[in-house]
Order: structure tokens, then C-alpha cells, then sequence
């Protein structure tokens, strides 16, 4: 026995009943090695190896056969492995890949004690699922070096197992949240594509189609057109700032405000006669500006481009709060960007707008349209620009109008930007076609 477990009885330290509660404090509470499963056909070599190891503070189990320690691991789970290679039936290796295979769930340290010295053999013993090798005749301070790696790697695994297990468990949460915010998302989005109800109005003399594409789920853009009274018709393009779920609120508060035609009209205590008075775009933009400065809780601010059109004469009066310029379309092919900017709305208290005036003759088109056209980036990793959209205009079929028109566009825009590429901001555009009398 001497010879095969050399100098284990000289050598353990006075302080060695200390070291579990020291690696308990190390851990933070969580144990490494705690555990130990010997397995050695020497009855004599259990015993000495067990006293060794119990004195450094470790829980012990002996057994003297490969299916004996499977037996008791199922009950006990070991942190660590102690097997010697040569047994009679089961040896060591076969107790090795045995063991990995039962308890995979459960990573425990194992060590392999033998006489051989080959190599080819301790590679064998690796390959097998052992962690480490220790040769015969062992020495205590190299087996409790030995044990104290183990106790790292151990912790450190059981950490990260636990650690990934909280992920894998946040991650669920997440994908619930997220589906959760998907499906209220896409209702959302089914709202807001409610407050464009018909792509295409039509209003005898005259033709105003409308475009919304949102970058996301919901967006900042709003498009729009309803009579205001006396046989005209008021049309206008929207832009929130910012993206998201907050612009698609403001976007759909200002819908409320539109919709219900009281910026656009008299109010509702007023006189009959005030009722069918028609606002100017002038005092429309006015009215929404004070409205949006003296509200507390948005922080937003929009551009708009906001016309009413005398389908009689062809006179549109309209106001650009910092909208884009729009882009008039005359019947022989002609185009003309008109407007001068503006101030958004809601950006500064008490601001006064320019009123602009435009006369349109029959066969000529009038676009509106957000941002999102002339700031998408190209293939050439520069800007549409207003430059580009006369080029894809240009390059549209002169013939077709209405929501196709708009559509091509749209089309055309996509395959100007890079491959695989999305929209980084909402794209909308209202299209007026005026037919009226020459």
C-alpha cells in the first residue's frame, strides 16, 4: 500500500478541516467541489484516499466497483470523481464515458489514477471524458493541487450553467414581451391605417390619392383630405418628429383635430353662418400650433403642408410648416418645386406662417410628400434629394394615376436605395390630380 500511495499520511496540513469553510466563503455560497466519489477495487486504497480527502474537509463516498459508484452517484451526485483505471469488469475509462453519459446534466470533475505513464494512454483516458490524470504512486500535495483546480473549474462551470440558465429564462420573458408588444404593435398599426380609410377621394373635378408607409410598426406620418364647405376640398401632409409609438400618438391626436374639421371650420358653439366660414390654411396652422405649444405633454413637433383647393378655378391657397417643398406636375410634363419652408408646428409659440397661392390648370398634378423620399439613402450612399425624385417622376409611366401613380413611385424609390435595404424613416405623399375646366 505504501508503494501505491506515496507519503499520503505525512502530509496533510494541520489546517486542513478549514478548507471547506473557506471555500464557501471564497464562493459567495456556492460550492465547487464539495462531494468526492472514490472508486478503487483496493479496499485499503479507499480507505487511505477517503481519510485523506475527509481531512481536507470534503464529504466522502467510497466504492470499490465501476456499477457500484454509478449506483451511488444516482442517489449522491459528486462534484468530483476520483477512479482508479485498472478495476476488474468496469474500468476507470468505462466508468468515465459511462458516467458522462448518465449524468450529463450534472457536470462533475473527474480524475483518472494510474501507474501508466504512456502518452498514447493518458490521451486515451482524456478522450474517454476525464478532465485530469494523476499518476501512481500519488502524492497528497499534488492530489489536493489537483483537487483545488477541479474546485475552480467546477464553480466556474456551475456559475456560468446557472447564469445561462437565467438567460435562457430571461429570454423566454423577453420573447413573451415582445410578442405581447408585437400583437399590440400590429393593432396599433391596423388603428392608425384606420385613419387613412380610402387611398383614392374622389371629388368630381378632382382626384387626391394618398400614400402611408410607416418605417416601423407605427408611425409619425399622416395624409389626408376632406371638404371644408362651399365645395372646397382641404388635403394635407404631416410629419412628426421622432419615430415610434410616440409619433404615431401625436400623429393620431392631430388626426382627432383634423378629423372632426374644427382647426378647418368654425367650432362647435359657434354660429351656423361661422360653421360653414372656411379657415384659411393660414389660421389652421396657427390654431394647431397653439394648441401643440400649450400642451404640457407632447414634446413632439410636426411639418406640414396643408391646401385647400376651389375645384371652380383651379386656386389653391395653401401654408408649408417646414414640410418639404411640393412638387407641381403641369400637363406637359413640366415640374415646378414651389414653397419656401416654414417653421414646423408646434416647435415655438405664436408663429405666423406665409400663405402660398398656386393656380392650377386642367391635367395638373399637384404632390405632397414627407422626408422619407428625399432623405433615403441611394445606392450611390448619398441622398435622393429633390433631384432624384424629378428623375424617378420622370421615369414613371406618364400614363397612370391615382393610387398607382403613387405606388410607382413608391416602387421606384425602393430600388433606388441599396439592396436589402429598409426605409429608415416613414414615407407618405399625397397626390392631387385637378381635371376641372380648362
Amino acid at each position: 500500500m505504501s508503494a501505491v500511495i506515496a507519503d499520503l499520511t505525512f502530509q496533510v496540513a494541520p489546517s486542513a478541516p478549514a478548507v471547506a469553510d473557506r471555500y464557501r466563503l471564497t464562493s459567495g455560497g456556492h460550492w465547487g467541489v464539495r462531494r468526492v466519489l472514490i472508486v478503487d477495487d483496493s479496499a485499503a486504497q479507499l480507505a487511505v484516499l477517503a481519510r485523506l480527502i475527509e481531512r481536507w474537509g470534503y464529504d466522502v463516498i467510497k466504492a470499490g466497483s465501476g456499477d457500484e459508484a454509478l449506483e451511488k452517484a444516482k442517489h449522491w451526485a459528486p462534484d468530483l470523481v476520483l477512479s482508479d483505471w485498472i478495476m476488474p469488469g468496469m474500468d476507470g475509462i468505462a466508468l468515465c464515458r459511462k458516467f458522462r453519459e448518465i449524468f450529463s446534466a450534472h457536470f462533475s470533475y473527474f480524475i483518472l489514477l494510474s501507474s501508466r505513464s504512456e502518452k498514447s494512454e493518458i490521451a486515451r483516458g482524456l478522450d474517454a471524458g476525464a478532465d485530469d490524470y494523476l499518476s501512481k504512486p500519488v502524492h497528497a500535495q499534488e492530489l489536493r493541487a489537483r483537487i483545488h483546480a477541479a474546485d475552480r473549474i467546477v464553480r466556474m462551470q456551475r456559475e456560468l450553467s446557472t447564469k445561462n440558465e437565467v438567460i435562457s429564462h430571461t429570454l423566454d420573458d423577453l420573447q413573451c414581451a415582445y410578442s405581447a408588444i408585437d400583437r399590440d404593435l400590429q393593432h396599433a398599426r391596423r388603428i392608425q391605417a384606420s385613419l387613412v380609410p380610402e387611398r383614392c377621394c374622389d371629388f368630381g373635378a378632382v382626384r387626391v390619392s394618398l400614400l402611408l408607409q410607416p418605417c416601423g410598426h407605427v408611425g409619425g406620418d399622416l395624409v389626408g383630405a376632406f371638404p371644408v364647405g362651399q365645395g372646397r376640398i382641404a388635403l394635407y401632409g404631416i410629419d412628426v418628429s421622432g419615430h415610434g409609438i410616440a409619433s404615431s400618438m401625436v400623429a393620431a391626436r392631430i388626426a382627432g383635430y383634423l378629423g372632426d374639421n374644427r382647426p378647418a371650420r368654425g367650432g362647435a358653439g359657434d354660429s351656423a353662418e361661422a360653421e360653414c366660414m372656411i379657415r384659411s390654411p393660414k389660421s389652421v396652422a396657427q390654431e394647431l400650433n397653439d394648441r401643440l405649444t400649450a400642451d404640457p405633454g407632447v414634446e413632439e413637433y410636426f411639418t406640414m403642408l396643408y391646401a385647400v383647393l376651389d375645384p371652380d378655378t383651379g386656386r389653391v391657397q395653401m401654408v408649408q410648416a417646414g414640410h418639404p417643398n411640393p412638387l407641381l406636375i403641369r400637363r406637359d410634363g413640366s415640374v415646378h418645386f414651389v414653397g419656401g419652408g416654414g417653421l414646423p408646428i408646434g416647435l415655438i409659440d405664436h408663429v405666423s406662417h406665409d400663405m402660398i397661392e398656386l393656380q392650377l390648370e386642367q391635367g395638373d398634378r399637384l404632390l405632397i410628400y414627407s422626408d422619407g423620399f428625399v432623405e433615403a439613402e441611394t445606392k450611390t450612399k448619398s441622398a435622393l434629394g429633390e433631384d432624384g425624385l424629378v428623375d424617378l417622376i420622370r421615369a414613371m409611366p406618364n400614363a397612370r394615376g391615382g393610387p398607382e401613380y403613387l405606388d410607382d413611385l413608391y416602387d421606384g424609390l425602393m430600388r433606388a436605395m441599396p439592396d436589402g435595404a429598409c426605409l429608415s424613416d416613414d414615407v407618405s405623399a399625397v397626390l392631387l390630380e385637378y381635371q376641372g375646366q380648362p
